[in-house]
């Protein structure tokens, strides 16, 4: 990137026929592999349909490398990079006229610095073209969520290639902090270890955490369990009623600017709520909430991008006195567009637009811009918005205008200005309501978001996963991964097994899961009607997430075609 060539990023955990579409449709030149073992596995594939000029070996011994058929193929390890570099860098400035013998070519902010394919949760992999001005645009203005200072520790476990990572990497580099990378394994361990400052990750990774706390909990003893209970829901309380009268309660879009009488009666109503329930709100930060912490660290913020932040996960944290900062990007921008500060944490919302960055909501048919607290398509512009798909012109066209507003994909709205009320410092807050292509059109013609009945279902412990479903059917369904301990306890708790029970049967298993669906999404607009239950679990490694850690729908719908027909039948 520093002399102006282009790098192509993907995970080591992509198939060699992925690798090489990605290669070849990249016209790039040579490869950068991780170890002796990646190279290995791919070589072959690609020495038959790539044309290689070199291999540059991050770690590993080049005699492990299975060279056979291309022997004559340049192979550098990373230290021969770093001796090479300083070797011309010792000739280049001990020669006189050193300067007239070579010819420079400026970097422009508009070139591109590099490739990045998206995986998405559709459709196949674009390549999106970032330029040098794109990532700068991140390292200037993301100070402005995240105040990082030198010596804050942060932790992360996204693949340092993606979008998201890679941006908040350059980042808090020129803050001068400590980064620690960790696994889904060690993430637990790492925490309590290294307390950390801030953690920068995914939804799925602040729902784990949650989850791990409750499970915690709900091993206690019976009144440790309940007065844990008790206080957990008197925090909720508290910190919904300090809302109110903080002016940070996101009201519904629909709603109107309260009468000034109705907002006085509201906030001394909250001021009150709140008041009563201080004393014991400071008291659970004592006997509960201080334990959580010291196990978690995240004294300043974790900060949430790459995927919709569940309300009751996002409502947790703030009340056990965690900062969780919900953000919202692209590939196609960078990624950061926009993120709640932590001056102005609004619950629900991602947040203002980042510096130099605009939002606007558009009627998806006529493209019309729509006033704030009407719900439309979600457009973007801003410095860090992408050049377009590499040799794809049709589909930059697709979302990209002449005028450089991008279409997110994304339905959302604006929250109005209001000067009074719950809301009075919403105003201009972005609010997103699901990916317009995951909406689900029954064929009744009603249309269904699947997010509000996911995240409903997902604060089930019986429920490790889900993806609804019904495109063209009268009714919704839904394909669930069960917590097959939960599940087991339960069965048992309701007296459906014995106590010295190790298994159950899968028809009791889908009339439990069944059952606690229906009573979790019972407040919601639509109901579900059968379910499959699925065994093994939507990962990283069979396909069916992306690398951010979101279900793609396309994968999971394709392998379980047969089984989703039969279901309706």
């Amino acid at each position: 990137m520093a002399m102006g060539a282009i790098n192509v990023v993907r995970g080591s955990r992509s198939t060699s026929e992925e690798l090489l579409q990605i290669y070849n449709h990249s016209d790039s030149i040579a490869l950068a592999v991780d170890n002796p073992e990646l190279f290995n596995r791919i070589a072959g594939t690609f020495h038959s349909k790539a044309t290689l000029r070199f291999v540059i070996l991050l770690w590993g011994e080049k005699s492990s490398l299975n060279v056979s058929g291309i022997e004559e193929l340049p192979v550098f390890s990373y230290q021969e990079i770093i001796d090479l570099g300083q070797e011309s860098y010792r000739a280049f400035s001990g020669a006189p006229d050193s300067r007239s013998m070579h010819l420079f070519e400026t970097i422009s902010s508009d070139d591109i610095a590099t490739l990045m394919y998206t995986s998405g949760t559709t459709g196949n992999p674009k390549g999106v073209m970032l330029t040098h001005k794109n990532l700068l645009h991140q390292i200037n203005n993301l100070w402005d969520i995240v105040p990082a200072i030198p010596g804050d520790r942060f932790v992360s476990m996204l693949p340092s290639w993606h979008a998201y990572e890679r941006a908040c990497e350059y980042f808090i580099f020129t803050c001068g902090v400590e980064q620690v990378y960790t696994t889904v394994r060690n993430l637990k361990d790492d925490l309590r270890h290294y307390q950390p400052h801030y953690i920068i990750s995914v939804p799925l990774v602040f729902e784990t955490l949650y989850s791990g706390i409750q499970k915690q909990i709900s091993s206690s003893s019976m009144l440790r369990k309940a007065l844990a209970r008790f206080l957990i829901r008197v925090s909720l309380t508290y910190m919904e009623m300090k809302r109110i009268y903080k002016g940070m309660y996101l009201t519904s879009k629909e709603q109107q600017q309260p009468s000034y009488l109705t907002a006085m009666f509201d906030w001394l109503w909250a001021r009150v709520i709140a008041a009563i329930l201080l004393p014991v709100h400071m008291l659970a930060k004592v006997l509960v909430y201080r334990k959580i912490r010291s196990a978690i660290g995240i004294s300043k913020a974790g900060i949430s991008g790459g995927g919709s932040l569940p309300s009751y996960v996002d409502r947790f944290f703030e009340a056990i006195g965690i900062n969780v900062q919900n953000g919202y990007g692209m590939t196609e921008t960078a990624p950061v567009t926009a993120a709640r500060r932590l001056n102005l944490n609004v619950l629900g919302s991602i947040g203002h637009p980042i510096r130099h960055t605009e939002f606007k909501i558009v009627e998806p048919e006529t493209n019309e811009t729509l006033p704030p607290g009407t719900k439309g398509v979600v457009k973007v512009r801003g410095p860090q918005v992408m050049k377009g798909y590499y040799k794809n012109p049709w589909a930059t066209e697709q979302v990209l205008d002449k005028d450089g507003w991008l279409n997110t994909g994304d339905i959302g709205w604006i929250a109005p200005h209001h000067s009074i009320g719950r809301s009075r410092n919403c105003g201009g807050i972005i609010v997103l309501e699901g990916r317009a292509k995951d909406t689900i059109v029954l064929s009744t013609g009603e249309n269904v978001e699947p997010l509000e009945l996911e995240e409903a279902a997902m604060k089930s412990n019986l429920i490790q996963q889900i993806v609804v479903i019904g495109q063209d059917q009268r009714r919704l369904g839904a394909l669930v991964v069960p917590n097959e301990e939960e599940v087991l306890l339960a069965a048992k708790k309701a007296s459906i097994v014995d106590d010295h029970a190790t298994a159950i049967s899968q028809d009791q298993v889908n009339r439990l899961l069944y059952d606690e669906l229906r009573s979790r999404t019972a407040a919601c607009s639509f109901q579900i009607g059968p379910i499959l239950v699925v065994d093994e679990p939507f990962t990283i490694d069979n396909g069916m997430m992306t690398p951010t850690m979101k279900i793609r729908r396309d994968k999971v719908a394709a392998k379980y075609k047969q089984q989703i027909a039969d279901l309706y039948k």
